[in-house]
């Protein structure tokens, strides 16, 4: 397997950050975005951004790690009996915020992760049009970049009395997950794009957690994985259960929650089972 160092999780960044020029210039050719939005088998967008990129992805991990294999969102029909060998491989989402992408709000991002073991070991969530870069890796600690300034992220607070805050992806999200929430603590709620910036905005302690319900791929929250694990975070499903990569036949994620501090009794705070 691969040996984590600095220099890795530095080039597995600059490839990610120059995969965000490349989504950009397409962000910015409103006619080839319009023209070029097609719907996949699950109902959802794909653009020829997304396919770019993925081959992009794949061209530059390849050359970085000949000898790794790779699963792209856009290219991972890799029957599970081969797969389920592998000691590791990237696992990468192209464009994670599509929708978002085509309804131009700047919420969009790239995500590559790097999994060992069947965990996640290295994470990189690139969100270009905000100039920010959310990476970690195993051992090595988790960082914010924002244009060339370089912070280290931390543990964030326990939140006990205060207003926890929340992140969601839309106002109907909201009212859902105020339907399992403990009415005894107060709430703020943020609104936001993709799951990666969402999942950045748990790792930098903008939010205390993410909760999601509706399908998502491995892909979404593999980077958040390595990062939180950094610094103290965790992600679970509604039985309080760890998320699985690579251990079964489809790639759909259950609905989960990202939290930003895991020593919090959260068993408190979510009522899944009323």
């Amino acid at each position: 397997m691969l040996t984590l160092s600095p220099q890795l999780l530095e080039k597995t960044r600059q490839i990610a950050e120059q995969a965000g020029k490349y989504l950009t210039a397409f962000y910015h050719d409103v006619g080839q975005n319009l023209l070029d939005v097609q719907t996949k088998l699950d109902d959802t967008p794909v653009t020829a951004a997304d396919l770019f990129l993925s081959q992009f992805l794949i061209e530059q991990l390849t050359a970085l790690t000949p000898d790794v294999p790779i699963l792209s969102e856009e290219n991972c029909k890799v029957p599970f009996e081969v797969r389920s060998q592998w000691q590791e491989y990237w696992l990468i989402d192209p464009l994670d915020g599509t929708q978002q992408f085509i309804n131009r709000t700047d919420h969009f991002a790239v995500l590559i992760t790097l999994v060992q073991d069947t965990r996640p070991v290295l994470g990189i969530i690139h969100v270009p049009m905000l100039n920010t870069t959310y990476y970690g890796m195993q051992g090595v600690g988790a960082y914010k970049k924002v244009g060339s300034e370089i912070k280290p992220l931390a543990a964030q607070l326990v939140p006990h009395d205060r207003v926890i805050k929340i992140g969601v992806g839309s106002i109907g999200a909201q009212q859902k997950v105020r339907s399992i929430l403990n009415p005894n603590y107060q709430y703020e709620f943020l609104i936001y794009g993709s799951c990666g910036l969402k999942s950045g905005l748990v790792a930098d302690g903008t939010c205390d957690c993410y909760v999601r319900f509706g399908s998502t791929g491995e892909w979404d929250t593999a980077p958040a994985e390595a990062l939180l694990a950094e610094i103290g975070g965790q992600v679970f499903d509604f039985d309080f259960q760890p998320l699985t990569y690579n251990q079964k036949a489809h790639f759909t994620n259950p609905n989960f929650v990202m939290v930003a501090n895991s020593t919090f009794d959260w068993h408190k705070i979510f009522q899944f089972s009323t």
